[in-house]
């Protein structure tokens, strides 16, 4: 990746230790013709060899610790990260880790709907409202919305989507995820209401199909499609995105 994301200056993505985040990180570290920041977190940084690879190999990519479901690793990342950026803020959130499986109705449990609830949907909102401060801080630079001033970042799915839970993509029975998915949408639409006034812009994602431990060996997408074509629509992501619900293309999903 080259010049997409000229005018960001910092970028935090969660959940980095394999797959979309991995891959996104690694694009990210590939720009060469400015000076600016990735941090990638992961709950667990000392298992992700490939990770630490691509941090050792750039300078302009810092590893931080961050369990997303832990309140206390939230905080101490904001510590962490708020002495990396110091005034300058966050120009970029992306809330992409996640959790999900293949589970039907005859499988289903509350124990699981709940801990895909909590990873999926309550964490990207703790992680957001944590992270806001850097948010604030950075939008004071500049004008309009868009990821060079502060963009919040949803990775949500199309399995999200109520509307499109019919026919073919209702063959795919994961009760936790699609329900988390669907939440997570509504809590994007609700920080883009409450955001809106400061100008910081929240969007939500599908990434697509994607090849991973989580999408299968018969996705759509391989990781580096997916991660190219998401960093090239965060680039063009402005007002008229704020709130929205947009696949890896741009195209408009409905809710």
């Amino acid at each position: 990746m080259s010049g997409a994301l000229s005018g960001c200056r910092s970028v935090l993505v969660t959940g980095v230790s394999r797959g979309i985040g991995l891959q996104i990180v690694k694009d990210l570290a590939k720009k060469t013709e400015r000076k600016a920041l990735t941090i990638a977190t992961a709950r667990n940084p000392a298992a992700a060899e490939e990770l630490h690879r691509v941090a050792k190999e750039s300078s302009g990519v810092h590893v931080v610790t961050l369990d997303v479901t832990s309140q206390a690793s939230i905080d101490a990342a904001v510590e962490e990260v708020s002495s990396l950026l110091g005034a300058e803020g966050l120009n970029c959130l992306i809330n992409n880790a996640a959790v999900g499986k293949t589970i039907n109705l005859e499988m289903v449990t509350a124990e699981e709907m709940l801990k895909t609830y909590e990873c999926n949907t309550v964490a990207p909102l703790m992680v957001t409202k944590a992270f806001l401060p850097l948010l604030r801080a950075a939008v004071t630079r500049g004008s309009g919305m868009g990821i060079h001033r502060a963009a919040v970042i949803n990775m949500s799915s199309v399995l999200g989507s109520l509307q499109l839970n019919w026919g073919a993509l209702a063959e795919f029975k994961c009760y936790p995820y699609r329900a988390s998915k669907a939440a997570l949408n509504m809590v994007t639409r609700c920080l883009a209401v409450d955001l809106e006034s400061e100008g910081i812009l929240c969007v939500a994602v599908h990434p697509g199909w994607v090849r991973t431990d989580m999408g299968g060996p018969q996705a759509d997408l391989g990781v580096e499609e997916s991660a190219s074509s998401v960093l090239n629509l965060f680039a063009g992501l402005s007002e008229k995105h704020h709130g929205g619900y947009l696949d890896h293309t741009g195209k408009t999903l409905p809710w």
